[in-house]
């Protein structure tokens, strides 16, 4: 029963592991759009006129 349960634990790690590395590698890939999307989302935000309170 023990062994089960340690299997268990073993292999939540192991999807864990999985989906930061699809993750890391979806980031390498996508690199520069995602750049370009935080950049020019922060100078739309930037750009806009808020009124100051």
């Amino acid at each position: 029963m023990k062994m089960i349960s340690n299997n268990k634990k073993g292999m939540e790690m192991v999807q864990v592991a999985i989906l930061v590395a699809i993750a890391i590698g979806l980031g390498l890939l996508f690199k520069e759009q995602i750049g370009e999307f935080i950049s020019n989302t922060f100078e739309s935000l930037n750009s806009s006129n808020f009124d100051e309170i």
